[in-house]
């Protein structure tokens, strides 16, 4: 269990148990519950706006590099600055760096599994990642499970913090609406590489396939996706909450995953192509060129939620 699952548990209104005993019980710093985090300032959170549109199209720029492009557009920053904001969006250069560090003993690290592979069919290989979402003012993070072969978005999840529990949920959705693929790729962060992430794989015997480090193609669909997302919906939206953040969210990835063709998939959207199939309601090992089953046409707007909560 998270510290932040752990520090829910707490009552502060419990009449037998004082909080200092329920710290102790639940291996909880008392400090924890009384600390704010000190809010972003709003010179920062347009620098890492700024950040993030250079990310989408140059993600093999580390601190440095990003340092010299912002400074060029007349952004005051220095190179500890943007390192420590890329450190807050979750986001480094993509290149390959060298293995002078040593993993968490707790997070183990799986071999990729997908060079070579030829996925042919829905279920057969699914992906996670999370991004940075920027707002009005503040930001969120986004996680998403999807489909490789159809590039469907299976379930997904915003949060206000980098906590396993987004990502466990979102994946135990994927999985409770739509079954289990046969390998199951991400990339080696703390989120996927957890104790909790990684025993709702293995209780459903799915393989597990890891990025390399600092290898940006290894989760190229997702990433696509990502870009696709933000220059379509999140950049020309300006969330005011977390809620609009969620509904704006909501009504894109039904529009993506129903209505939305992609040309590589012979002009289909990822619905179509997921549930391409001889007979409707099972996936099975046919080539995506085959009709479709028919569907009703349904319409998204940018209030609906259709994928997920």
């Amino acid at each position: 269990m998270s510290g932040a699952a752990r520090r829910s548990l707490i009552d502060r209104a419990d009449p037998l148990l004082s909080i200092v005993a329920q710290c102790r019980l639940l291996k909880v710093a008392r400090s924890t519950l009384y600390y704010g985090p000190a809010p972003v300032s709003a010179d920062d959170l347009a620098v890492m706006r700024r950040l993030d549109e250079q990310y989408l199209a140059t993600p093999f720029y580390g601190a440095r590099r990003m340092v010299a492009v912002l400074r060029r557009d007349g952004w005051v920053v220095n190179r500890k600055r943007v390192r420590r904001l890329m450190g807050v969006m979750g986001i480094e250069a993509i290149y390959q760096k060298p293995n002078t560090s040593r993993r968490h003993p707790d997070h183990k690290v799986y071999p990729y599994l997908l060079r070579g592979l030829v996925i042919e069919r829905a279920n057969q290989v699914w992906c996670a990642d999370i991004t940075y979402i920027p707002m009005a003012k503040g930001f969120v993070y986004l996680v998403a499970v999807m489909d490789w072969f159809s590039r469907r978005v299976l379930a997904w999840r915003v949060s206000i913090g980098m906590e396993t529990d987004f990502c466990v949920e979102a994946l135990q959705e994927a999985m409770d609406r739509y079954g289990q693929p046969e390998i199951f790729n991400t990339d080696q962060g703390v989120q996927f590489t957890s104790a909790a992430f990684l025993d709702e794989l293995a209780t459903r015997g799915m393989r597990v396939s890891m990025d390399g480090k600092g290898r940006f193609l290894d989760n190229i669909f997702i990433e696509r996706l990502w870009r696709s997302l933000k220059y379509e919906e999140v950049f020309i939206k300006a969330y005011g909450s977390v809620a609009a953040s969620r509904a704006g969210i909501g009504g894109w990835f039904g529009f993506y995953n129903d209505e939305r063709p992609h040309q590589a998939m012979g002009y289909r959207t990822p619905r179509e192509v997921y549930d391409a199939v001889p007979a409707c309601g099972y996936v099975d090992n046919t080539p995506a060129s085959l009709p479709c089953c028919p569907h009703t046409h349904r319409h998204y707007n940018s209030s609906s939620r259709k994928v997920c909560r």
